[in-house]
């Protein structure tokens, strides 16, 4: 049934059993794989849903049941009346179908195959792609509140050189009260003009300082308040956990492009991923072609003759113009219910043949 030839004529002759179980059995495992194929990819469409494993077992098996019917009809097609290059030449549209079918077929399996390589490829994009979210973002704040950032650069550049100054000032004004001689400071004990000199420059430094500081604060609590109604301080790198969880719930698209990138980078590992996708990829486009190829290099079998012998018969039949062709005539003719046209059917060809009475 699968080979699609009748099953009557096969029966005949026991000598063609074995060609069109062979060919009827790679017909139908690649229809089963096709189903798994199909069901395993739709499986991704509708991952987290309630009905998505129904879904994956029903398309699964329409799909089969479509590429059982597609190879069946591809193999049915090529007919053994022709010889020599002939035949390749009439099933060369039926080789190019089939490698597309085995295309199809071999590229959600080999989703399945590689699946740990590809949920450690969609790890590396997914941290990538978050990190590169993350500066943009931090990117399009900093030229938004640029003049804020500024203002805040600004006093603490001052502050920062203002904190290192009064620190000084007051190491100076502790020498000057013990009596410490410098380049700075009078070297009299106690606390006289100088100290007292020194000890109102800090006082006045250290209010700028204070102020400074109060600005700063001020400055950063408005950032950060931006920051939260804009969602910045909420986006941070994901976990491994997180990752992990993100890969496993990835579509079908993406499980494609990380196969692909898998198999486009230049280490080891994704020369020698490719060269097995590649081999999967042949081994379905030889299995999906090795039909066509048994039947197009298979001997003409007796089955071969009689269904030629059969269709030519019948074509010869329905064909047939001649005047005096009861068949053609009564086939023309014939009405629905009726096994030899009926007695409308009778009369009108008597009276077309004028041996009636209906003259």
């Amino acid at each position: 049934m699968c080979a699609g030839t009748s099953v009557t004529i096969i029966e005949k002759y026991p000598t063609e059993h074995s060609k069109y179980f062979g060919i009827g059995a790679t017909i139908f495992f690649t229809a089963l794989f096709a189903a798994l194929s199909g069901g395993y990819a739709l499986y991704f469409v509708f991952a987290g849903s309630s009905y998505g494993e129904f879904s994956s077992i029903l398309f699964g098996i329409i799909w089969g049941l479509a590429i059982l019917n597609l190879d069946r009809s591809i193999v049915s097609g090529i007919k053994k009346n022709t010889k020599g290059m002939k035949q390749f030449y009439q099933a060369s549209p039926r080789f190019v179908f089939a490698v597309l079918i085995a295309l199809v077929i071999a590229r959600p399996l080999e989703l399945k195959i590689f699946d740990k390589e590809i949920h450690e490829q969609l790890k590396t994009r997914y941290l990538s792609e978050q990190n590169e979210r993350i500066v943009k973002v931090q990117q399009l704040f900093t030229e938004k509140y640029a003049l804020e950032l500024s203002q805040i650069k600004t006093y603490q550049e001052e502050y920062d050189k203002l904190s290192s100054e009064v620190n000084r000032l007051r190491e100076e004004l502790k020498r000057e009260v013990f009596g410490f001689r410098t380049s700075t400071t009078s070297g009299v004990v106690g606390y006289g003009t100088y100290a007292k000199n020194k000890e109102l420059v800090v006082i006045a430094k250290q209010t700028r300082l204070e102020f400074l500081a109060a600005q700063l604060s001020e400055q950063q609590v408005n950032l950060n308040r931006q920051k939260t109604a804009e969602g910045i301080n909420n986006l941070t790198m994901l976990t491994d956990d997180k990752l992990d969880i993100k890969a496993s719930r990835a579509g079908f698209a993406d499980r494609n492009w990380a196969l692909s990138e898998l198999t486009h980078a230049r280490n080891d590992v994704s020369k020698s991923s490719a060269t097995a996708i590649l081999c999967i990829t042949l081994l379905f486009v030889v299995f999906e072609c090795a039909p066509l190829i048994v039947k197009l290099l298979a001997e003409v079998g007796p089955s071969d003759v009689d269904i030629k012998e059969s269709e030519s018969r019948i074509i010869s039949q329905l064909t047939n113009t001649s005047y005096l062709s009861r068949n053609r005539t009564v086939r023309e003719y014939r009405f629905l219910g009726s096994k030899f046209g009926g007695r409308r059917a009778k009369k009108f060809v008597s009276n077309k043949r004028g041996w009636g009475r209906y003259r």
